[in-house]
């Protein structure tokens, strides 16, 4: 399965897949709402979104990144924000080549890494980065502030 960079061009398959990513994760969104969001990304440049398509050219998944300074490296990182993967292709290895997309794009950008965060009960995603070698953090604890209802 092709993975490749996401352009303007593929904003409506996007924004499917990521209002599939949403339900998923259980705040469901307006698509005019999620396509607005993405076209920003894509327009600014401030992430970078990859999409997996099967043979036929149909988007089975994608993954985002957002660049961030590691304080404690003291050089630049990536932040695996988001990868969804249609519930059909899952465990047909597109998760791992969105995930090796991740791995290359940070690699050749000079990054010392790739961090995520993911739902304590998404199993199979903990086992795909544990595959992938990731490290689970036993150091340290994420909070988050919500600053608007």
């Amino acid at each position: 399965m092709p993975v490749s960079a996401a352009v303007t061009a593929d904003l409506d398959d996007l924004t499917r897949l990521f209002a599939g990513y949403l339900r998923f994760y259980q705040v469901p969104k307006p698509e005019a709402q999620i396509a607005a969001f993405l076209g920003e990304r894509l327009r600014r440049g401030d992430s970078q979104l990859f999409i997996a398509r099967d043979g036929d050219g149909r988007a089975q998944g994608f993954v985002q990144l957002y660049p961030f300074q590691s304080s404690l490296a003291l050089q630049p990182a990536w932040l695996l924000s988001d990868l969804y993967v249609e519930e059909a292709a899952r465990r047909t290895g597109v998760g791992a080549a969105l995930m090796n997309a991740a791995r290359a794009h940070a690699q050749a950008s000079g990054a010392c890494g790739l961090q995520l965060e993911t739902a304590k009960t998404n199993l199979a995603g903990q086992r795909l980065y544990e595959r992938l070698g990731y490290v689970r953090d036993e150091q340290f604890l994420t909070y988050w502030l919500a600053l608007h209802d």
